[in-house]
């Protein structure tokens, strides 16, 4: 009889804990990421009457004979498996698909969850906001642009930072220019950068002195003079080496003008167009026609004038010309749009890229500097062939803002042999400059974060960088964690140490921004649940009533 009331009062307490479970799973149905909980139940140990016997030769064998003692609760294991993730918009809500733990930390350890409920703190730290917890990162990403501390492992989300311009050093051009097109002959025409100007704004001509232009400081002493260089090219290619002597305060522009028909051009003609110098070549078709001029003040060095930066290529000259534009940036993020011109030359299969204009304060582009030579192709199939001269592949240009350093800006012709740039195929001439690597200055405007867990920032100048990337907890034995309470876990002796990973590396799962994973109680299993415990509960009460009402009635035949 104390067998029956004993595994009775063991039912009770059993299916009592299995209430309590359902109830706190069920409690917990809208708990972000909350993992619902199973009960297992066991047999007590049993208490042998009669021990089994073996076969003899007259008799068989026969089994033991043992009575329980009741229940006991074998197991209370959480139930690992994949809750719903739901979108929320709030991009710092982060949601884990699969296995793997977000890190956070306290400062004294390490904290793991699956709630992804995050914020920015006063610091610019991420967090989360309930505890204070700071996430953790891993690797290097950010650290470089400065939006990480090398050697801290919180991270750092940089509304406070500004990112510096990148200037442009790098310009990708592809497309296709065209092998049989025969466009009219045109001839080449260059400007100089800059308006002559007298008198506060009127402009120059032919009569006006060079020590009256708006453009000259300083005067001459007596007896000075000072002269101009010019270099560049003429039509054929030819260099120009030459030098514009005795400019006193006498000397006009139509002299510099006159100078230059007289004894340094050949084949082409110097004019003076609304106060620019132009320069225009006597006959259509290619030409390398170029001139740069640079003012070589008196002994006494009180004279300056202001000689045109580069000359503006108005019309390229040649049969076959294709224009690209492309926006660029200088060091200090100010925008420049640059505009060059594919022309073919006169040898076969092979162009040149010119550079034609560029907005913005130039103090300087070199006749060598702006033009890219021999720029080849095969003649059977088309694909690019390299450079045919030792010229590099590259645009240098002086801004007045640094003078000191010019700025080389590299083009990007696609791979010899291959058609992943520039080719040359029969049809219309479709070659653009693609891409370039530069951007203004900007600050941080928003953050979201990849599928691999990489925090990334949109800045105000459009560009997006890498700010961290998560840190993810993988564990041998995920139910071994030891439950803090609050969706937080640290590992305990049977859940192994955490090996920290990204997600979508070695067995962790994806990372899904703007979301968060929902419980996974099963509302229906956990109602089934309540039933079986309170029918369990019933059926032990009874037992016990039953063995309680044997023992009375025994008491009453006693009596």
């Amino acid at each position: 009889m104390s067998f029956a009331l004993s595994s009775g009062v063991t039912g009770l307490q059993a299916h009592q804990k299995m209430l309590d479970i359902a109830g706190n799973n069920l409690a917990n149905v809208n708990s972000t990421a909350f993992k619902a909980s199973r009960i297992t139940f066991s047999e007590l140990l049993s208490e042998t009457i009669k021990k089994a016997s073996q076969p003899t030769a007259n008799i068989g064998g026969t089994n033991p004979q043992y009575m329980g003692s009741g229940v006991t609760i074998s197991g209370i294991s959480p139930i690992m498996s994949q809750g719903n993730i739901v979108s929320t918009g709030n991009p710092l809500d982060l949601a884990l698909e699969g296995e793997g733990y977000f890190v956070l930390s306290d400062r004294q350890q390490s904290i793991y969850s699956r709630a992804g409920a995050l914020a920015v703190d006063e610091s610019s730290t991420l967090v989360d906001p309930a505890t204070g917890y700071r996430v953790q990162r891993l690797g290097s990403a950010g650290e470089v642009e400065g939006f990480q501390t090398p050697g801290d492992s919180d991270i750092h989300v940089p509304y406070d930072a500004a990112m510096p311009a990148n200037a442009t050093s790098e310009i990708v051009v592809s497309g296709n220019l065209s092998a049989d097109a025969a466009s009219p002959a045109q001839t080449r025409v260059i400007s100089s950068n800059i308006t002559y100007t007298q008198n506060g704004g009127t402009t120059a001509t032919g009569v006006t002195e060079i020590d009256q232009l708006d453009q000259f400081s300083g005067s001459f002493g007596a007896g000075e003079t000072a002269s101009i260089r010019l270099a560049g090219f003429q039509p054929d290619g030819t260099a120009i080496s030459d030098s514009f002597t005795g400019i006193n305060g006498n000397t006009t522009l139509g002299e510099l003008i006159n100078h230059l028909n007289t004894n340094v051009l050949n084949g082409a003609t110097a004019s003076l167009v609304n106060g620019q110098i132009s320069i225009t070549d006597d006959s259509s078709g290619y030409s390398r026609t170029d001139i740069q001029l640079t003012y070589q003040k008196t002994a006494s060095g009180t004279d300056s004038l202001t000689t045109p930066g580069y000359f503006e290529i108005t019309t390229v000259g040649g049969e076959e010309v294709k224009s690209v534009n492309i926006t660029v940036y200088d060091s200090q993020g100010a925008k420049h749009v640059l505009t060059a011109a594919f022309v073919r030359t006169g040898t076969t299969n092979t162009w040149d890229i010119v550079l034609t204009t560029v907005t913005g304060n130039v103090y300087e582009i070199t006749a060598t500097d702006r033009r890219i030579e021999g720029i080849t192709f095969d003649a059977g199939d088309g694909s690019f062939t390299g450079l045919g001269s030792s010229n590099p592949a590259q645009f240098v240009i002086t801004f007045a803002h640094d003078t000191a350093n010019p700025q080389t800006m590299r083009l990007e012709l696609g791979s010899v042999g291959k058609f992943d740039g520039l080719t040359q195929f029969a049809g219309s001439s479709t070659a653009v400059a693609r891409e370039q690597d530069g951007y203004g200055a900007g600050r941080l405007a928003g953050v979201s974060v990849n599928s691999e867990g990489v925090v990334i920032g949109a800045f105000s100048n459009g560009i997006k960088k890498n700010i961290a990337v998560l840190q993810i907890g993988l564990f041998q034995n995920p139910s071994g964690l030891e439950n803090m309470g609050g969706g937080y876990f640290i590992p305990s002796v049977n859940s192994g140490e955490a090996v920290a990973t990204q997600a979508i590396t070695g067995g962790a799962g994806t990372v899904h921004g703007g979301a968060l994973e929902k419980s996974n109680t099963d509302v229906a299993t956990e109602f089934v649940n309540l039933i079986e415990a309170q029918n369990g509960f019933q059926a032990n009460a009874r037992t016990i009533r039953v063995a309680n009402d044997i023992l009375r009635e025994l008491s009453n035949l006693i009596r």
